[in-house]
């Protein structure tokens, strides 16, 4: 019996519906409850907590953790060595001391302190203690400054203030009570998201589709000429890292088409301009970029490392002037989002150099605050989706399980509120049973081994649907099914099987609210889910739903990965034979020098095309890669064998 879609919106977050925006109340995290019972609880957590000062009293020194039985006494303290010393350790994030230890660290310093406690006068003793203190607290920083100079100021920072969340939390009237809306805070600007307290009113702002002025006809397709400046409000978003630049500058005003509110898809949004380069300028497991590899080891004189060189500095030079078209619409661009990865992608985009476009301390620029892949257009696109789209959460599910409570002390006790220990978690039998599913499914579709995977799904009667464990943790947020987890790891036998002989629900969302089709990242694992949806039927699913294409089937899906395969081929062949062309008329006589001659030239000639002769050990290699330790050693058997038998007949011959 086929299983019914729960339907989850998937909304805009700059077209919200009127009912939706108006009943808005943000949170602080999602961990917030909800309810009269939060309420009641919260009540009679304060009322405990002021019935018990009430019963001490002030005679504590929170700094210190020292009890007083007196105010005077307490006054007396606070004007002592000890409370200023220990009130310095703390604003510096350090522990505090007793008054033994800061007799100690006194008597340890030089005799210029030591003999200031010597004077006489009233006065002198006043400026003794003040010297003996400040020069305890300079000898404590000369200790630490060198550890302080390895942090940096962004680490310090992140010390002193706990970092925001990258999502803004919100709930509505006209949701569930344990549903929360989730919207990325990278899409404010840093005075809306300062202020807490105007969030819903900046969210209403930016409601741009609601304004009738800045709604465009369906007639306005085609891109606009890059040195025009666009009317509508626009995000620039760039990626560049590996020798790959994409950068797209994407209008916030789709077209207005009616698909668009229901369900995002790439043919609503408007792009106002967009640009690729690939370069080749990164050695194959090497990493880095080629200067970066000069200067570390030194200039290489090699043909592949003349070439990459020239390459980083032809994709410098193209995407300078990419931006330096693109800058009357980058400059009016309410956002920036960008991602660098490298020192020399940075220097690329921020220079410094002549008429720069961007700029590091531009307030608009913002990192993209979830995990991004190989910087092409699809995935700017699918970036711009995940930054506008607004997310559902369900809030009982992301509620910490361990909270603190507070308990009443003793009298006899000396501090005035102690917190519960966090103690062990008990997992149970059931849970411990499904964390072992969880582990050995996961291993078996990591390491492809589709008979092991049915076989374990069928002889433990699991659901093909089976859910990891935990539900909330942060490994299995986005792959929280075995379907999932196969789409994401582009295995696209898995999914077929899973989909064709384990009948798994592709209909499933995971906790970010997304099918297993939305997180496939390659053509072959798409086609799987089509191939399943050909074969299983139209009725089997509500494919149209889930978003998965017309079905094809087995024999188109080979058709089309083969012309695909051999088009990139080609493409690339035809793509490196006129680079090293490019490269022989540019610079022949750093080429011509030390070129090998005979089968080495000629193989060097392979390489450059692509083609690459293997040596026997690599042969040997091949032969054996994923074969078990036991096919192995059979192979090597058959291997002497077969050797054996060629030194008899050598030896029969000579005879």
């Amino acid at each position: 019996m086929d299983k019914k879609l729960e339907p989850v919106p998937q909304t805009y977050v700059f077209n919200l519906p009127n009912e939706l925006l108006n009943t808005l109340i943000y949170h602080q995290d999602a961990t917030d409850q909800r309810g009269d019972e939060s309420k009641e609880q919260g009540d009679l957590h304060e009322s405990k907590v002021a019935q018990y000062e009430n019963l001490t009293g002030p005679q504590l020194c929170s700094i210190c953790d020292v009890r007083f039985s007196t105010v005077e006494a307490q006054r007396s303290h606070v004007k002592s060595d000890l409370h200023c010393y220990n009130l310095k350790r703390k604003m510096n994030g350090r522990e505090i001391v007793t008054e033994d230890q800061l007799e100690q660290l006194i008597g340890d310093l030089s005799e210029s302190i030591s003999g200031s406690e010597s004077s006489e006068d009233e006065d002198d003793e006043e400026a003794s203690k003040e010297s003996r203190l400040s020069n305890l607290l300079k000898k404590q920083a000369l200790i630490t400054s060198d550890r302080d100079d390895i942090d940096n100021w962004d680490q310090r920072k992140q010390t002193r203030a706990p970092r925001k969340s990258a999502l803004m939390y919100f709930s509505s009237s006209t949701l569930p009570s344990n549903i929360y809306l989730a919207i990325y805070r990278a899409i404010f600007i840093n005075l809306q998201q300062d202020n807490d307290s105007m969030v819903v009113e900046r969210l209403k702002e930016k409601q741009i589709l609601q304004n009738p002025n800045l709604k465009t006809s369906t007639e306005q397709t085609t891109l606009r000429p890059p040195l025009e400046q666009p009317k509508e409000p626009h995000f620039f978003l760039c990626m560049i890292g590996g020798g790959h630049f994409a950068g797209m500058i994407v209008s916030l005003i789709p077209k207005q088409n009616s698909s668009f509110s229901a369900r995002p898809l790439a043919k609503d949004i408007k792009i106002l301009a967009h640009k690729t380069f690939h370069r080749y300028t990164t050695r194959r497991k090497q990493g880095g970029a080629q200067s970066t590899n000069d200067s570390a080891k030194g200039a290489a004189h090699s043909a592949g490392a003349s070439l990459r060189r020239y390459n980083e500095q032809a994709l410098t030079e193209e995407v300078r002037l990419t931006l330096q078209d693109w800058k009357s619409m980058i400059d009016s661009s309410e956002l920036l989002f960008i991602r660098a990865t490298g020192p020399t992608s940075r220097r690329t985009l921020f220079g410094p150099y002549d008429q720069q476009v961007l700029s590091q301390k531009d307030p608009r620029i913002r990192g993209f605050p979830f995990n991004t892949r190989r910087a092409t257009q699809s995935e700017l696109v699918r970036s711009f989706f995940e930054l506008t789209r607004v997310k559902f959460l369900d809030v009982t599910k992301c509620t910490s399980t361990t909270q603190k409570a507070v308990i009443l002390p003793n009298k006899t006790q000396d501090s005035v509120i102690k917190l519960d220990k966090k103690s062990p978690i008990k997992i149970t039998e059931e849970e411990q049973t499904a964390l072992l599913h969880t582990s050995q499914i996961q291993g078996l579709i990591r390491r492809k081994r589709l008979p092991a995977l049915i076989a374990y799904f069928k002889s433990n009667c699991l659901s093909p649907d089976f859910l990891f464990q935990p539900v909330n943790g942060s490994q299995n947020h986005m792959t929280s099914t075995p379907l999932h987890f196969a789409a994401h790891l582009n295995s696209a036998s898995i999914v077929s099987a899973l989909l064709l002989k384990c009948g798994a629900d592709p209909g499933v969302r995971n906790n970010d609210g997304k099918f297993a089709y939305e997180l496939a990242g390659d053509r072959v694992t798409r086609q799987a889910f089509r191939v399943a949806r050909f074969e299983l039927g139209e009725e089997k699913w509500n494919w149209e739903q889930i978003g998965i294409p017309k079905g094809i089937s087995r024999c188109e899906a080979e058709a089309e990965n083969q012309a695909v395969i051999f088009e990139e081929t080609k493409k690339e062949q035809i793509r490196r034979k006129e680079e090293v062309e490019k490269l022989e008329k540019l610079n022949p006589e750093l080429l011509n020098e030390n070129r090998p001659q005979g089968k080495l030239a000629k193989k060097g000639r392979m390489v450059a095309l692509g083609q690459v002769t293997k040596t026997p050990q690599e042969k040997r290699e091949d032969e054996a890669r994923g074969l078990t330790p036991e096919m192995r050693l059979r192979l090597d058997r058959e291997r002497r064998a077969r050797a054996a038998e060629e030194r008899m007949k050598k030896m029969a011959n000579g005879t």
